[in-house]
């Protein structure tokens, strides 16, 4: 079925908040309260925070350093703040206040509340040296390998204040703020001051160590550089007296010239031989064509001769039309012409050898370029060989000179640069001793959880109801499937009476008006006259259509109708059961041309026939598609007011599509909050496959909720004052 759209109202969205209210509250109470306890079981941390003004220092031309223009150096600040957080400067924290033996005096404090920051944090220490303990252990186990030595008390301590030292820049500025977090507020602003104090130190003692390695290396490297240097001279030396080699350099330079020269010229000379080649292989293999080649369509006595034989071709058609062939001035025409064309014939075969003999001697020009370029190439190949090793000495010294050179100057640098610091450093605020906590903050956190439960709960309502896609509502079920909903019935929970017999037994209560209201939409179902023949089924077993087909049939039957039931589910028949009747014979004995007239009996009401599904046959749908069923409903039309037929599930079986088929239309029954919309969908698509008509839905269990409650309020009124009625009229 075709799904109808609709627009989305607020009213939609308050009615899935409404029915999920229930799981809105709880989500919102447990998150509110998981964030209550953990707001007020927290310990106060306090953060002292000093501020520090870092700015980049220029590298100095001198070094031929690439810098950033400006000095914008994305890279520079995040590596000061992990120099700050680092545990070089936290070592220096610990030595500096001497925490490695006054570390429960300054920490005193760490211990109040249920939850401890600071226990927590000794707790990870832990964990993570007993890790380490068990990696070293094992790298100490592989051969080869020194031991790793056991972390120290003092290393564990600046791990921990390493952990809590923040680092925060202020925008738009070179500030940044060095804080540390503790519950000891004195000791929060001692250690923040006392981390800015280490950072500085930090970075001139590693400036100072680095320009002092800088040093010594490039002094000890120099000296190597310098030895080498000098023994590649003496031996480049060496040989050049042994080979000659200045002669020998001025006879390098001038065969590259030489060989690029005779190159070009044997480019040139093969670009004339293949053209004169091309052109006299066109000539001599189509000599009609000859005139067309611009060596001898080009040729002025061609142009002559061909001038004077269209000429003398103009006066012979001119002379025709005056004289015959035979005429003497005809003759005398007609042999001009055939002198002129064998002169013609005779200036192209003079043309043809022209351009053979500039063939010829390209080829030969050719030729010996070739030679020329070959010998040229052999003796520069025997000049390479003797400069080769020249070559391998030459560049063997330019390459020790530069990196002797550049050590020079690096080193001249590095001592006129050794006391530029690259990072200027100044304390520019202390840290104060903070008088509030900065965590846990418990209006914040309190205004969080409110909001989060809130909208959290709301979210997962929302996201539940995505995820349910059971038929819920008839407003729903009509706009999702396109298909009316004849009727709803509430959930029945009295165990008093049966639901399947709730017509007969409880005439007067709001689930059998539910049964009467589908007994007036049937009967208003169609413009022109109501469904004689109805059809009831469902998607899935268990959805009600046996409840909905005998409370049907006894409702139709108070109306004054005449109506047979019939049950049409001979695989897992129940109205028997339900009326309490006979099932020796049925349906299966009658369509099995066991029985005839005995397969009807008398309900439970007047004017209500029963059909019951007999015996269970091991062929139910080859008896539905033999004869004898339509001519049964044909014969039984006439002589009752309505014929309902209970059938097995549509998507189980086959036997409700054939039925289908026979009655004027059907009815399909869907259980609220079990029967989903596919598969309702899936049922109605198969009905409408064969064209057989359906009347609605029916649905079944539905789950009434508060802003159903005039249903209740008004059938349950009505029901009470019929059995004040009924108890009266029985007392008198």
């Amino acid at each position: 079925m075709a799904v109808q759209d609709e627009e989305i109202h607020l009213r939609d969205y308050l009615r899935v908040i409404g029915k999920r209210r229930g799981l809105v509250a709880t989500f919102f109470i447990v998150t509110f309260v998981v964030v209550l306890i953990g707001t007020f079981a927290a310990t106060p941390m306090y953060n002292g925070t000093a501020k520090v003004m870092i700015e980049k220092v220029e590298a100095s031309n001198l070094t031929n350093r690439y810098y950033y223009p400006n000095g914008v150096d994305p890279e520079f600040y995040e590596t000061q703040f992990q120099l700050i957080k680092s545990n070089g400067v936290a070592r220096r924290v610990v030595a500096k206040l001497g925490l490695e033996e006054n570390w429960e005096a300054y920490m005193g404090q760490e211990d109040e509340g249920w939850i401890s920051m600071a226990w927590l944090q000794r707790l990870k220490s832990t964990i993570d040296s007993a890790l380490s303990g068990e990696g070293k252990a094992r790298v100490a186990t592989v051969p080869g390998l020194p031991e790793v030595e056991e972390l120290t008390r003092a290393e564990i301590l600046a791990r921990q204040v390493a952990a809590g030292i923040e680092v925060a820049p202020v925008k738009e500025s070179h500030i940044v703020n060095i804080g540390f977090n503790s519950p000891n507020p004195q000791v929060s602003a001692l250690v923040a001051n006392t981390v800015a104090a280490a950072y500085i130190e930090e970075i001139l003692e590693m400036k100072m160590d680095s320009t002092r390695r800088t040093l010594e290396w490039m002094s000890r490297k120099a000296e190597e550089e310098q030895s080498k240097l000098e023994k590649a001279e003496k031996t480049l030396q060496e040989y050049m007296k042994a080979n000659d080699i200045v002669t020998l350099e001025d006879r390098v330079a001038v065969t590259p010239q030489k060989l690029s020269e005779l190159g070009t010229q044997l480019i040139q000379a093969e670009s004339r031989r293949k053209e004169l080649e091309a052109m006299y292989s066109k000539i001599t293999r189509d000599m009609e064509a000859a005139e067309t080649v611009p060596a001898i369509g080009d040729d002025a006595t061609m142009r002559t001769l061909r001038s004077q034989i269209l000429q003398a071709e103009q006066k012979i058609r001119e002379m025709s039309s005056k004289f015959g062939v035979k005429h003497p001035v005809m003759i005398n025409a007609m042999g001009d012409l055939e002198v002129l064309t064998k002169k013609k014939e005779q200036e192209i075969n003079r043309i043809i050898q022209t351009v053979k003999n500039d063939y010829e001697l390209a080829s030969i020009r050719e030729n010996d370029l070739r030679a020329q370029m070959e010998r040229t190439k052999n003796e520069a190949v025997n000049l390479n060989d003797k400069f080769m090793q020249y070559g391998i000495f030459k560049r063997d010294i330019e390459t020790n000179r530069q990196l002797y050179d550049a050590l020079l100057v690096k080193m001249k640098e590095q001592s006129i640069t050794e006391e530029t610091n690259p990072v200027n450093l100044w304390m520019v605020e202390k840290a104060a001793v903070p008088d509030a906590p900065s965590s846990p903050r418990k209006k914040v956190n309190l205004l969080l959880g409110l909001v989060v439960g809130l909208f959290g709960g709301i979210g997962l309502a929302f996201f539940v109801e995505y995820l349910d896609d059971s038929i819920k509502t008839p407003e729903e079920t009509e706009v999702i499937l396109g298909a009316p909903v004849l009727g709803v019935v509430s959930d029945y929970r009295n165990k008093e009476h049966a639901i399947e017999t709730i017509v007969r037994d409880e005439p007067n209560s709001f689930f059998s008006e539910a049964f009467k209201s589908l007994r007036t939409a049937v009967l208003l179902s169609s413009a022109k006259q109501p469904p004689k023949l109805i059809l009831v089924t469902s998607s899935l077993p268990g959805e009600g259509k046996t409840t909905t087909s005998v409370n049907l049939a006894l409702s139709m039957v108070q109306s004054g109708k005449r109506v047979l039931l019939i049950d049409g589910d001979m695989r897992k028949p129940r109205i028997h059961q339900v009326l309490e009747l006979d099932n020796s014979k049925g349906l299966s004995t009658f369509l099995a041309g066991a029985s005839r007239s005995d397969s009807m009996q008398k309900g439970p009401l007047p004017n209500l026939v029963v059909i019951t599904a007999g015996p269970i046959p091991p062929n139910p749908s080859e008896l539905l598609t033999a004869e004898r069923l339509p001519e049964l409903l044909d014969t039984l039309r006439s002589k009752f007011d309505f014929i309902i037929c209970d059938s097995p599930p549509l998507l189980s079986v086959t036997d409700a599509l054939i039925l289908s088929r026979m009655f004027d239309g059907t009815m399909v029954v869907a259980r609220s909050h079990r029967t989903t919309f596919r598969m309702a969908a899936k049922a109605l698509k198969s009905l409408a496959d064969i064209q057989s008509p359906v009347l609605g839905l029916f649905i079944n269990g539905l789950k009434l909720k508060k802003a159903d409650y005039y249903y209740h309020a008004y059938y349950g009124a009505y029901a009470e004052n019929q059995a004040k009625v009924e108890a009266g009229e029985a007392r008198a």
